[in-house]
């Protein structure tokens, strides 16, 4: 952690954080408008995966989630791979309102999450992604053996469990609030330049900021900053090895490495935080997704000819904005409709994804199909709208 001194300006950027923060969440309860939680973590693989090179098209992301796999192995592997990213960040967000901050912060977690990513893959997909004759990975066991990441000499193997319980003994002793936001952010690039694992290092540091965040009750699953780290990939890589560089004189902090890099790191992903609140924040504003509802329906009576309608705006609106469920005769009967044009104009909005269902007569709930991005939520996926018919 920086030392004391030089904490005040990151605080006041953590203060911002959590107050803006709490403003989002007190409006949307946790577990609701699932179908948008469920797009966000497809978007969260994406973004993740996209900074390891390892990215695959938001359409086929959406094809593999209906087990329609390309038929080149590549892209089938990598579809893959953003499934397990999803599920693993699922698997965490339907924990962490039950884990205290000494499981949080405990190294295990960490092996945990890297054994709950990989081991959803068949060996041969964990099998490429080692590289330079390294040796097979395991998931959830950190390395024994030396590596190293450009110019940085991660720590010896065989230190890696003294490091590691360091690492949880320092961040877990941290005092709720500001302070667990600013070791949430030391935290991520300490784990970084320990590199515990032979790869996955980086996704397992990412998803574990996300798990830090939600413990916090910061997040529940509408924001996160894996999408402001890979849309500023180049400051986040830049700002991480910046950290790693050895201290620079006596004012640069009391450890081996520089107090001002991490400084500098720490504000940098306060600040994504802070800007990925924000934004979904007035994406969510209720009077104004009003109107995008309107343009998407609009859209798909116009112009794509399924059979949806404009009668549906109240319906959908409710939905949204009450983050509920309706039984089906109550969402025809807002629909205005007789009883069998709102049938079929159920059956459209589920055929398009607009509405979500979990039995084909249950309650229905708003939902957040990927070619509805360019309206519902523009700019948060531009490379999904971009895929959009």
């Amino acid at each position: 952690m920086p030392s004391e001194a030089r904490l005040g300006p990151v605080l006041e950027r953590a203060h911002d954080l959590i107050r803006q923060s709490d403003r989002l969440a007190s409006w949307s309860r946790s577990g609701t408008l699932s179908g948008l939680r469920q797009l966000l973590r497809a978007m969260n693989s994406y973004y993740s995966n996209k900074i390891e090179g390892q990215h695959t098209l938001p359409l086929e992301i959406e094809q593999a989630l209906r087990n329609d796999y390309a038929k080149d192995q590549d892209k089938a592997r990598r579809q893959r791979l953003a499934l397990a990213h999803m599920a693993t960040e699922l698997q965490i967000e339907t924990r962490w309102s039950s884990w205290d901050a000494q499981q949080v912060w405990a190294a295990q977690t960490i092996c945990d999450i890297h054994q709950d990513l990989f081991a959803r893959l068949p060996e041969a997909d964990v099998a490429t992604l080692q590289g330079n004759g390294q040796q097979r990975i395991v998931p959830g066991q950190m390395r024994q053996h030396e590596v190293s990441v450009g110019r940085h000499a991660a720590p010896m193997a065989q230190a890696l469990g003294a490091f590691m319980a360091r690492w949880s003994e320092v961040y877990g002793s941290v005092r709720r609030g500001e302070m667990q936001v600013v070791a949430m952010a030391a935290a991520h690039q300490r784990l970084a330049w320990i590199h515990p694992f032979l790869d996955g290092n980086g996704r397992v540091a990412r998803l574990h900021s996300h798990l830090v965040l939600g413990q916090l009750g910061l997040t529940n699953g509408l924001w996160s900053p894996l999408r402001g780290f890979a849309r500023s990939q180049d400051e986040y890589y830049a700002y991480l090895a910046a950290a790693d560089e050895p201290r620079a004189g006596d004012l640069d902090g009391r450890g081996n490495l520089t107090e001002a890099g991490l400084m500098a790191w720490i504000h940098y992903v306060i600040d994504v935080c802070i800007d990925q609140v924000s934004f979904m924040t007035d994406l969510l504003n209720l009077e104004t997704m009003k109107d995008r509802i309107a343009a998407c329906l609009s859209f798909e009576a116009h112009v794509v000819g399924q059979g949806v309608r404009m009668e549906s705006l109240r319906a959908l609106h409710y939905l949204f904005a009450t983050q509920s469920e309706l039984e089906r005769s109550d969402f025809k009967a807002m629909l205005g409709l007789g009883d069998r044009l709102a049938t079929a104009q159920v059956s459209a909005l589920l055929s398009r994804g607009l509405l979500l269902s979990d039995t084909p007569y249950g309650k229905l709930r708003f939902g957040v199909p990927q070619h509805a991005l360019r309206f519902y939520f523009p700019r948060l996926w531009p490379e999904a709208e971009a895929q959009s018919p």
